[in-house]
């Protein structure tokens, strides 16, 4: 099978989509498919030998670390067309999504999409009311216009199926237990965040609004206000730090992170804390507790469906400061309770096996392509 994926950053580590993007591709690749990859952004020279091809883009104002690809697809056609490939797969609903499964449609050719990112919240961060009804209604023309659309918690795809989106399959994520696991824990590095062994907390995101970081910060506030025996990490970079580094005084900004540093992270930290209500998944919550962290995260989206609230982890009501704080409190005033969560977290995402679910994605793959197939010869 040759299957060409698309995506806007390829940047190795960039987010969570990025890191799902790299194990679809590790185990095409280990199956004896084909790939090629379109995309904005090229990973850093020799991080991977995963083919791919740049397409003309321009850099968006407000998040550097993103370009957008101009629109069509005259400008991968014919490597595309160079490629002959039996399946696309958009990682994306940019202008280069919107690109590839125009071209799948004028040529017969099948489109996969993995829902991997809400856009349709993102307009209230930025101000631009009005506009999350016109995301949706160009979300519905995307994705209504693709063979299948993989999203990876149930909340999200009901939430989808109530916008008129069709033919939807639910497939999680997985996550990386060879990495992401808490034989990383470093004494090291605990001395060097909290000299006087305290709990810590930390948070995993891109630094941006969309992640409600203003929460976030509420939070910490609540919480500091009322005791001192905790540490606040924050991992992670973008265009939003330089406004929201002086709202968490005395948290530790370690910067972006990836790969065995970012694991060592997640392991030596103690209750993994994540507002976002703009989450399809929630991969860094799973990274969080396969890691051995206890999860607090904001109780709409992905994150609820993937913690079981009080078993391994909680929930916490959507953009609530207050109780997201008061749920941390009680974890940091009942040890024995929080090492029994951080129990059930490790066993619950030790549910998410990459294998498993990779078996499915290709499954669907082989899927759409037959039914592509059948519908080619019943209108011939």
């Amino acid at each position: 099978m040759k299957i060409a994926y698309f995506n806007a950053n390829m940047r190795v580590g960039q987010d969570g989509v990025t890191r799902v993007m790299y194990k679809m591709l590790e185990a095409a690749r280990s199956r004896g498919h084909e790939v090629l990859v379109f995309t904005s952004t090229l990973p850093d020279a020799n991080e991977t030998d995963i083919p791919m091809y740049k397409v003309t883009s321009v850099v968006l104002p407000f998040q550097k670390a993103y370009r957008l690809a101009l629109p069509g697809y005259q400008r991968f056609a014919r490597k595309l067309e160079e490629f002959q490939p039996d399946l696309l797969h958009i990682n994306s609903p940019c202008t280069l999504g919107f690109g590839a499964v125009k071209y799948g449609r004028d040529f017969g050719i099948p489109v996969v999409a993995t829902y991997h990112t809400h856009f349709p919240t993102y307009p209230r961060y930025y101000k631009l009311y009005g506009f999350e009804e016109i995301v949706w209604k160009l979300s519905k023309y995307l994705y209504n216009n693709v063979d299948r659309t993989l999203v990876p918690t149930i909340p999200i795809l009901k939430e989808l199926e109530e916008h008129g989106i069709r033919n939807l399959k639910y497939l999680p994520n997985g996550v990386d237990v060879s990495l992401f696991n808490p034989a990383n824990r470093s004494q090291a590095w605990r001395e060097r965040m909290t000299p006087e062994g305290k709990t810590v907390l930390l948070f995993v995101s891109r630094l941006v609004w969309e992640k409600d970081l203003k929460d976030l910060a509420a939070m910490y506030r609540i919480l500091r206000s009322r005791r001192s025996d905790f540490e606040m990490v924050i991992v992670g970079d973008g265009y939003a730090r330089r406004e929201f580094e002086p709202m968490m005084p005395g948290a530790r900004f370690l910067g972006y992170q990836f790969g065995k540093t970012l694991a060592e992270s997640y392991a030596s930290s103690d209750i993994f804390v994540f507002p976002s209500t703009t989450e399809t998944f929630g991969l860094v919550t799973l990274e969080a507790m396969a890691s051995g962290l206890v999860p607090v995260a904001a109780g709409y989206g992905g994150a609820t469906g993937i913690l079981r609230d009080g078993e391994s982890g909680f929930l916490t009501a959507p953009h609530d400061p207050e109780h997201m704080a008061s749920r941390i409190e009680w974890l940091l005033d009942h040890p024995a309770k929080r090492e029994q969560v951080r129990r059930q977290a490790l066993s619950r995402a030790a549910e998410f096996s990459w294998d498993r679910i990779l078996n499915q994605l290709f499954e669907s793959y082989s899927f759409v392509i037959r039914q592509r197939k059948s519908r080619q010869r019943s209108a011939a």
